[in-house]
């Protein structure tokens, strides 16, 4: 069966991902109609998650970065799909990275690298940062149930020179990497939330007690990583542009969970500088803390 949705969907994904920017827009105005208006996909999540979040703002002030949130989402979406045939001169014009001297002059410390990144405008084009580093780019991901899709995201990421492991295979993958000395950049999406509450890290993010993933404050901490933060912004549709943070270069000589506190803090203030572009789709204040 999952073959058969493989060979059904895949050659719509491929038309898809051949139409010209401005078609793929066209389209991307009529998908959103479709999954906010008619299907109103993840609606209640999203208004839920928007009024915790943004209690300051008024009903209607809300409504406005919900309209705005799901048309960044069909976008983005489809620009995931457009990635199949898009080519390295397109992305390098449309995600742009500004001071890539400050990572390439981490780089020479020779210290293997944990960048921490948010669900946040482009976060899948931030692969093309490969076409820039020296070091080996190690993208963490959540593996796709149907094998052919899952591996269709290979694929489409390994044009940009990516490696993808899955969440399970980071600790085993970092550590042998360390122990061979291949000098690497692990990507880290870690603002959403653990799959489990009961022995997790709990801080405040957006103002709301929640639990938060501390595994890359760890592993740094354990395997002498150096921790930035890529900061990533929608300038215009379809352009984006990132730039780079030091956290710290000595992950040990911080307090326990600060790192990760202070990631959070910088992904509240990307939020609040223009929460329409944070995926809000994702039940990101599900746990409550037990009594």
């Amino acid at each position: 069966m999952q073959l058969i949705v493989y060979i059904l969907l895949y050659p719509i994904l491929f038309l898809i991902s051949i139409l010209p920017f401005p078609l793929l827009y066209i389209f991307s105005d009529f998908v959103c109609f479709l999954v906010y208006r008619v299907i109103g996909y993840r609606t209640k999540v999203v208004r839920e998650n928007l009024a915790m979040a943004l209690p300051h703002l008024s009903d209607e002030e809300r409504k406005i970065i919900e309209k705005k949130f799901y048309s960044h989402m069909c976008d983005m979406f489809l620009e995931m799909i457009k990635t199949m045939t898009i080519s390295k001169k397109e992305i390098q014009k449309r995600f742009k990275f500004k001071n890539m001297d400050l990572y390439l002059e981490t780089e020479k410390k020779g210290k293997s690298i944990a960048l921490l990144c948010a669900h946040y405008a482009s976060y899948e084009w931030v692969v093309s940062m490969n076409y820039y580093i020296t070091f080996k780019g190690i993208g963490i991901y959540k593996r796709i149930s149907n094998k052919y899709f899952d591996k269709l995201v290979h694929d489409i990421r390994s044009k940009f020179e990516a490696t993808l492991i899955t969440t399970k295979e980071t600790i085993s993958t970092i550590e042998n990497n360390h122990k061979n000395g291949i000098l690497s950049i692990y990507g880290f999406a870690s603002d959403q939330s653990p799959k489990s509450s009961s022995k997790a890290h709990w801080a405040k993010f957006m103002g709301i007690e929640t639990p938060i993933h501390v595994g890359a404050e760890l592993l740094a901490k354990r395997l002498d990583l150096t921790v930035m933060f890529l900061k990533t912004k929608k300038t215009k549709r379809g352009y984006y542009e990132a730039s780079m943070e030091l956290m710290t270069e000595n992950a040990k000589s911080v307090p326990n969970f600060e790192i990760s506190e202070a990631f959070m803090k910088k992904v509240e203030e990307q939020i609040h500088e223009a929460p329409e572009f944070y995926l809000w789709t994702h039940k990101r204040w599900k746990h409550k803390r037990e009594n």
